[in-house]
């Protein structure tokens, strides 16, 4: 009987052992702080989203303008409104000479095996983009979008000792 449950105790030691050795990969992702920067429409423009406490949503779209009197300038234009439930992102943004724009979509795991790669997480919806021209007439595109993590910053983790 104590030779069953010594050889019980070695079974489960090393069950546990090679079971906490199991790469990070192998195991779901959680998505409930997927804050950082994301690709936008063109090369060059982000979002920045923000996760904050109680699940909080700040961020903002950097953009470059498209019409006549804005056309290469950098805009930002900060959330109106967001809100996530860390399967799903929603915001809508502020508007920027005459233009704003409404997401929807929902968060998941890409391609990136770390946070420090490109597309760790991804964020798939349908992007809205209002623009109201001088007679007031405001028009709406829509369109699948899918913006894709920029990776971490490294330099940003903190040091190990030796």
């Amino acid at each position: 009987m104590r030779r069953l449950a010594l050889l019980a105790l070695l079974l489960l030691t090393t069950l546990a052992i090679f079971g906490a050795q199991q790469p990070a990969q192998n195991q779901p992702a959680s998505t409930n702080d997927f804050s950082g920067m994301y690709s936008f429409t063109k090369e060059g423009e982000f979002v920045q989203i923000n996760i904050e406490e109680h699940g909080k949503v700040t961020g903002f779209v950097s953009r470059f303008g498209d019409l006549p009197s804005d056309e290469g300038a950098f805009l930002d234009q900060f959330f109106k409104t967001a809100s996530t439930d860390g399967t799903s992102m929603d915001f809508t943004t502020d508007k920027v000479h005459g233009v704003w724009f409404e997401f929807h979509g929902t968060v998941g795991r890409g391609e990136g095996k770390t946070p420090n790669d490109e597309a760790y997480y991804i964020i798939k919806g349908k992007l809205t983009k209002y623009a109201t021209d001088a007679a007031k007439k405001t028009t709406a595109q829509a369109r699948q979008i899918e913006l894709k993590s920029f990776p971490q910053d490294a330099g940003m983790e903190p040091q190990k000792r030796n």
